[in-house]
Formats: structure tokens, sequence, C-alpha cells
């Protein structure tokens, strides 16, 4: 039965939904007057642009879309009918005042709605009881309430759980291919990390299953709030692991009513999308070194090595007069230019200061001699000059004018400049690693992955290269606060990327050492930070409980967990599934047809069946063209309530997918389409962050090969599902598993 106070509280959702209705309508009005407003001369017309900006920013903070306004409500300690100095409040996504501007609903970021989320038996911090309301959009559905006067039910106390109805009730939902807010569901441990002061690093450790992801997007939202100016101005980054995962929570901050934040991968952040969007990954060993902060001394030295005297003197041709630049003044150039602050190309500049003035005292002093009037402006002087080609070839021996990917390629196609740059930081086997051909030209060079985060360091060494030109390195925009999702992965030299993003060190990284797939696994999170914010003060939060992943699944993945580090404890799961993870091992034997007949149409389990037994069929090679199922019935994602994800080695995501089609399973890979279809064909690294209902992994053990980090690869896998988990395999798992 439902709670009997769902009818009074209907009644009041229903009043806060109206006055959000007449909130937009107001809004509305006011902008169709500004649009009508024809008034004219500076002042009108600029008063009428803010109007415009100010409601149009008003009507998208009164959007909520199709989440629920209201979620809650808190009681102060003595609050009933006689009680009228005490309060009431109702928590919501956004706050809505009354006729009267009374609130009506509380923003959930306010300060006056912590309890809502941090009020426990022991620290009630003021109230009697805290209410969650069950919606589905604006109807309420039921009710539950924690009475801080009493005992109350002990269920679920030990880990820390509030609201457990309500909180089941999301953590059973069918999952969308689109992340969800918590906001509604927020726990204690959770709420302390989002209500977090700003200033300084704020590191959270937590493993599968968390809501680590869904906590920092959260934060986002609560510091633009709390701090909107100066944050506001400065701008919010949320750095993800790759583009799916970006897809993947990018409905989350507009329906916690902020649009403004900038998401991003790590590589994107690159000015030169050409290069960030074409890069490919490359040799684990290449890919390890390449990330290694010693890499920072290796681009710092070839910039310096480019800087550099001449060879021989220099004659230059001016009219009937002959003008010499030396080797010895070209070193004392290079020495005054070192000297001076700023980037290479910005210095190029005060070289050629020097030079002009260098050589308007020589063509003075030849005046002199001829009894000729000495007014020579070395300013001018060098517009003349600077189109001699014999003053261009010397500038560029001197101080060229270079761009990040000039550097690289030069550097990499030249072992000369590698061993200079690298001398006394890395070993001969490393500089060979370095080298490559530098191909025909510098348009069609192809860039690495790892190349991408030494290309920012580049930019940051040298500049822009032309003067009044659109600085690149402006685009190296920097923020008032960072979020670095998976922070784990990122190696030195792209954790220095980040760094030059952020102002103030101001960031917030989540992640999990155990779940460490990059090239470079850091021993702690005291590794990930000194590349960060080094000298910078830095704390560490964890959350312990496991509100995805069933108690069923993470057994079997602390099983791997323990392979891969003895010492590393799984969180605990909040709660069962009451469904075994099962394993399937592909024989060759029976026929797709049968299977098909069997599975087609059906739900649950049995569809995840059907896709592991098909695929590891087709991946073992022992399985041939398949059968149409029998009446042309194919299964189709109108047959799956949910997300089911198939996840695989890269090297055989091809021959999965044309197996599923061969069977007649829609599906999608991995990129924007695999986020509308139900079913999904990815890799261990596109489905970092991301959850489904129930996940297949084929082929653990190629899995585990083909990750950069084996078996955390597979720990991974593992732990994406909700509900349920199937392993299906031909070759032998790679680690020792009880299915029990």
């Amino acid at each position: 039965m439902a709670h009997p106070d769902v009818h009074s509280e209907q009644e009041y959702v229903d009043l806060a939904y109206a006055r959000l209705s007449a909130m937009r309508d107001a809004t509305q009005s006011m902008l169709r007057e500004a649009f009508s407003d024809k008034s004219s001369g500076f002042q009108a017309v600029t008063e009428r642009d803010v109007r415009v900006r100010s409601g149009l920013s008003r009507l998208e903070h009164l959007f909520i879309g199709t989440e629920s306004l209201v979620f809650g409500r808190i009681d102060s300690a003595g609050s009933g009918p006689s009680d009228h100095g005490l309060e009431s409040f109702h928590i919501g996504r956004l706050g809505v005042s009354g006729v009267d501007q009374e609130p009506l609903v509380v923003d959930w970021r306010a300060p006056v709605a912590e309890p809502f989320y941090r009020a426990t038996g022991a620290h009630p911090m003021g109230l009697s009881r805290r209410r969650h309301l069950l919606c589905n959009g604006s109807r309420v559905l039921d009710l539950e309430d924690e009475l801080f006067d009493s005992e109350g039910d002990a269920v679920g106390r030990s880990l820390g759980l509030e609201g457990r109805q309500v909180l089941f009730a999301s953590l059973g939902r069918s999952r969308s291919g689109r992340m969800r807010d918590i906001v509604a569901t927020v726990q204690g441990e959770q709420d302390e990390i989002i209500r977090a002061p700003l200033p300084g690093v704020i590191v959270v450790q937590g493993g599968p299953g968390t809501g680590k992801t869904a906590v920092a997007l959260h934060r986002a939202a609560y510091l633009l709030y709390t701090h909107r100016f100066p944050l506001e101005k400065q701008g919010v980054l949320v750095v993800g692991p790759n583009r799916t995962f970006l897809r993947y929570i990018e409905h989350v901050l507009p329906s916690l009513d902020e649009t403004g934040v900038e998401m991003s991968t790590v590589n994107g952040l690159y000015p030169s999308t050409a290069v960030a969007a074409t890069s490919v990954k490359e040799n684990v060993v290449v890919a390890k070194l390449k990330g290694d902060g010693r890499m920072a001394k290796v681009l710092a030295r070839a910039v310096s090595g480019r800087e550099r005297p001449l060879r021989n003197d220099v004659r230059i041709p001016y009219g009937g007069r002959t003008l010499r630049l030396s080797v010895a003044v070209s070193e004392q150039i290079v020495a005054a230019a070192r000297r001076r602050p700023g980037t290479h190309n910005a210095r190029r500049r005060i070289v050629e200061a020097y030079l002009w003035r260098y050589l308007a005292t020589q063509l003075v002093d030849e005046r002199e001699s001829a009894a000729d009037t000495p007014t020579v402006d070395p300013a001018e002087l060098g517009r003349t000059l600077r189109r001699i080609p014999e003053v261009a070839e010397a500038l560029e021996r001197i101080w060229p004018l270079l761009s990040p990917e000039q550097l690289l390629r030069d550097l990499y196609g030249a072992k000369a400049l590698v061993d200079l740059a690298a001398v006394s930081i890395l070993g001969e086997d490393e500089k060979a690693l370095l080298l490559r051909d530098r191909g025909e030209s510098l348009e069609a060079a192809v860039w690495t992955e790892s190349d991408v985060a030494l290309l920012d360091e580049a930019l940051a060494l040298l500049g822009a290269r032309h003067k009044g030109a659109a600085d690149p390195a402006g685009a190296q925009r920097s923020y008032g606060h960072v979020v670095v999702d998976e922070a784990q992965d990122l190696s030195p030299m792209q954790l220095r990327m980040i760094a030059r993003r952020s102002l103030s060190a101001s960031m917030t990284l989540v992640g999990d050492i155990a779940q460490a797939t990059g090239a470079v696994v850091p021993a702690s999170w005291g590794d990930v930070v000194a590349n960060l914010a080094p000298r910078r003060k830095w704390k560490l939060l964890e959350l312990s409980v496991n509100y995805r992943t069933p108690s069923e699944i993470m057994d079997v993945a602390a099983q791997v967990l323990r392979a891969v580090d003895p010492s590393m404890r799984p969180s605990e799961s909040v709660r069962s599934s009451g469904r075994s993870p099962r394993v399937l091992r592909a024989n060759g034997a029976g026929g797709i047809g049968e299977l098909l007949e069997r599975f087609v149409c059906a739900l649950g389990d049995e569809i995840a069946e059907l896709v592991a037994r098909t695929a590891a069929g087709r991946a073992a090679g022992s399985l041939g063209e398949a059968p149409s199922p029998s009446g042309g019935v194919v299964v189709t994602p109108e047959a799956w309530e949910g997300t089911l994800a198939v996840i695989t080695a890269p090297s055989i995501i091809a021959d999965v997918s044309g197996a599923m089609g061969d069977a007649g399973i829609v599906f999608g890979v991995a990129g924007r389409e695999a986020l509308d279809r139900s079913i999904t064909v990815l890799s261990v690294d596109d489905a970092k962050g991301l959850e489904f209902d129930s996940v297949v992994v084929v082929e653990p053990a190629k899995v585990a090969a083909e990750s950069l980090q084996g078996l955390r690869g597979l720990y991974v896998a593992f732990t994406r599902a909700t509900q349920s988990l199937a392993v299906v395999y031909s070759e032998e798992l790679p680690v020792r598993l009880d299915f029990r």
C-alpha cells in the first residue's frame, strides 16, 4: 500500500509544477516584450540585449526535461501543527518560489538542503524527519520516511545508506545508454565530496559502481551554484577517458541546471582538432616512453637546441654595401634572447630587434666613415632586410619560427637532434624508440595518441608563430576548476597537459588505481598529484560502497582483482540481483539456427546467452554462416528492455559484430550509434566509465592479452554490469574463476 501522505504530497508537487510553469510563462513574456522593443540608440539597444540574454539564460535554467522536479522533504526537529516557528522544506532539482516569493522548492545545492543528504541517526542535524519522494516525472508514486526521533529500521545502516526504498528503486531501473543524475539518491559519503571546498586538489578513490563519476559531475554543478562568481567567468572543465564516455554523461549536468561546463577527452584539449581526431595508438613500449615525465625535459632541450648561433659568417648585400653578421655576434644575440622571458616564438622578435640594431650600427659606422649623415632607423632597416634571402636563412638558423608539429617531426626524423635533446635523460634504446621516418611533408604526418601530449607540451614552449596571428597557445585555455575522470589512466605527460588548464590547481580527480589500464600504472595517487600540482596540498577521499554491481558479479570480479594484486580490496556491494554470472564454453557443436529458434525474441539473460554463444562461435572460427531465424524473426532492441554490452578484444570486434549481424541481432558498435542502440559491441577501452544492465564478455583471454595492463582490463569488463554477467570463451581463461 502506498504511504497515506501520497495525496497531500501530490497536491504540493502539482503546485510546484504550476509555479514553475508560471515562471517560464513570465520569462517568455519578458522575452517577447524585449524582442518587440524597437528602441534605437546605443543605451537602449544595450539594455535590450541584456534583457534578451538574461531571459534566455533564465528560460534555460527553468527547463528540467522529464526528470522529477521534487524528490525530498526535510522537517525540523519539533516541527508540527503546534509549532509554527520551525520549518519544513521540499528539496528539488532547482529553486521554485510561490506567488509571495516564499520558497516552494529548495535547490538541492542550497545550504539548507545539506541535512537531506548528511543527517544520520547519530547526527540528525536538527531534523525530525527526512522524506524521500518516489516520483515518475510529476507523479508521486510513493513516499519513504526516516524518523530521527525513533530507532527505526536498521537494515542497510551498516553501509550508511539512507532512503533505501528510493535508492534501490533507482538502482533497479533499466539503463538507457545515457547516464542519469543521482541528485535524489546522493548518499552521505558522496555528499561530503560534492560539497567539499573549492580550493585545492580533491582525489576521490572509488571502486567500480561507487558512483564516483556521478559524484564528480554533481560536484561540478554544486561548485557552479555555490561559486557562481568567479567560476561562471573562469569556466569548469570535465575531462573524460573517451568520446563515447562524454556522450554517455552529456545530459547529466544539463539535468542539474548547468549547461556551461566544457567537456573533453585529454587529447581533445590540444588546439589542433585535426591532430586529436586522427591520432592512432602505437606500440605500448613507445607509448609508455612518450608518456614519461622525462619527455618534458627532452622537449625543452629540443626547443633550446633550435636556438643556436651561425656556423659561418654571413655577408648581407644592402644597396651598394655589404653588411656582415659574424658567428661571434650571433652567439651574443642568442645568449641575450635566451635570458629574456617568454616562449620561443615570442622571443624571435627579440632576436630580430637585436639583429636590426647591430646591422644599423654597422651601417651608421660605414656612413660616418664616408661622411654621410648617420640616420638609420633599426625597425625600418629590418623591414627591408627581412626580405633578403641571406637574412631570412640566417634567422631560420639562429632562431626559427616553429609549430609543435614541425618540432616533433624534425626531432623524430633526425638521430642527431634526438641525441642532443635526450643526452643524459634517455638511454640509447629509448632514444631509438623515438626515431621514425620524417615522411614527405608535414601535412601528411601521422600522429599517435601519445604524441598529442608532447605536441601540447611543445606548444606551451613555443607559443604563437607570428605576431598578430591568432595565438594557438591561447587555445590552451585555463579554467577555474577541472574535473578529471579515470585520472589513474593518464600518463605524466597527459597530466601536465591538464595542469596547464588549471588556473589555480583547483581540481577534482576521480578514479580507481585497481582499474588502471593506461600505459603507466601509478603506484599511488601521490604519483598522480605530483604531476598535476606539485608542492600543493591535496586530500584523498574514498567511496567504499558499490551501488552498481550486484554482489554475485562482484564476487567473481574480486577473484580477478586478487590475481592483479592480493592487497587490493573491492568495494562492498549494497545489493544482490539473485542471478549468478554464467560461463559458457564455445565448442562449435550445434548450430546458430537452433539457438536462435530457442531464444529469439526472449528477454533478459536469454538474449545475453544468445549473443554470447553466437559471438563466441564466430570468434572461435568454428561456426559458419548463421541461418536466418525461423519465420524471419530477428532479435531487435524492441525485444530488449535496458542495455546489453558485448565486451571483447579489439582484434575480434569485427568477427563478433559479423556473427551478431548474421544472426539477425540489431546492435551498435562503440561510438555515437552505440548509445542509441540497446545492444552494443565495444572494447574495454571504450567501456571505461560506462554501465549496462547486462554484459557478455567474449574471450577473456584475448581481452586480458590486448589490454595494456592485462587482467586489470578484464576487471573493468566484469564490473560494467548492473544486473547480469555472462562469460563465453574458447581459449583457456587467463585466471581461475569460481562461478558458483
